[in-house]
């Protein structure tokens, strides 16, 4: 009697999903250029699915220690978006522990906060979605500082932003304030670099982190706090052949379809009735894995009563 496998490891490799979705075009890839040009088709694709909508296989929780009197902390540059968030105090000697929800507020939102240097148990807290890129620019250091300094001298501000980071040798330094050449209440050794001393006329770079920003700032009474969230981060770049995607086995065939589709539009000896069907295919197949791709928990909605009486 014949018997089963005994595995589900089933997978492709790189190389094999551009191999199978050449065949859906009815080409064979054949050179090296195809490879190449079949990888800037999935990460174009992987883009265009993280602007589609949550990809749970993407979401992962994050912590985040609160520093009293820190408004704002950068998140690592892959993250797409910010889902959820809470403020976790702690007391390790007992083990007791309070998640308390944060609401998520819009950059205009925040601008209207009369007072940014409130201290507290921080209630809101502002994604700032930047591009993770950085800025060379014509700015040095103005004076030789020290590992511990918060306030730093530079040659000039000018084009800098109110707030935000900068680079000055290996080190990622976060500012709140600018007062003249001066960046003030600095944040030293950030983004998973060292505070260290640096030399007068150093090199400057500007760095576009995604950060948060919470309200009211912590406070030293109340924690420690810390920020617990759950981010959606960017799909792994195709990588250079051997590897596999970084993609659950229920979108194998999305991305066989996809790729198929990508790769069609760019070879003109594809007729355009197989470009059409394999543009519906992909879609197809797109909706039959996002719609498993989904949360199954159950939920329950309950009406909100208001009564008002004379």
């Amino acid at each position: 009697m014949a018997q089963t496998s005994g595995t589900a490891s089933f997978n492709l490799d790189l190389t094999e999903l551009v191999e199978d979705a050449f065949e859906r075009c009815g080409l064979q890839s054949r050179s090296g250029y195809d490879l190449r040009t079949a990888r800037r088709s999935i990460n174009l694709m992987t883009i265009e699915w993280a602007n589609r909508g949550i990809n749970l296989w993407t979401i992962e929780e994050c912590v985040i220690p609160l520093v009293t009197g820190q408004a704002f902390y950068n998140v690592p540059t892959d993250t797409i978006d910010i889902l959820d968030l809470v403020t976790r105090t702690s007391n390790t000697s007992t083990s007791n522990q309070a998640d308390i929800n944060l609401s998520r507020i819009s950059e205009s939102t925040y601008s209207t906060i009369p007072n940014k240097l409130t201290t507290g148990r921080p209630i809101q807290v502002w994604f700032n979605r930047q591009t993770g890129n950085a800025n060379l620019t014509t700015i040095t250091l103005g004076t030789t500082c020290t590992s511990t300094d918060t306030t730093i001298t530079l040659s000039t501000t000018q084009n800098l932003r109110s707030s935000g980071y900068i680079q000055i040798d290996n080190e990622i330094i976060g500012y709140a304030n600018i007062n003249g050449n001066q960046i003030v209440n600095c944040y030293r050794g950030q983004n998973g670099t060292t505070a260290t001393a640096h030399t007068a006329g150093a090199t400057v770079t500007q760095q576009y982190l995604p950060n948060l920003t919470v309200w009211p700032c912590p406070d030293s009474g109340g924690g420690p706090y810390t920020l617990v969230y759950w981010r959606m981060r960017r799909i792994q770049d195709a990588g250079n052949g051997v590897n596999i995607a970084d993609i659950p086995f229920r979108f194998i065939n999305c991305f066989v379809a996809g790729l198929a589709y990508f790769v069609s539009v760019k070879k003109p000896e594809v007729p355009p009735e197989r470009v059409l069907f394999l543009k519906q295919d992909y879609e197809d197949q797109f909706n039959l894995a996002a719609q498993e791709d989904r949360e199954t928990a159950p939920i329950r909605w309950v009406p909100r009563n208001i009564f008002y009486s004379r």
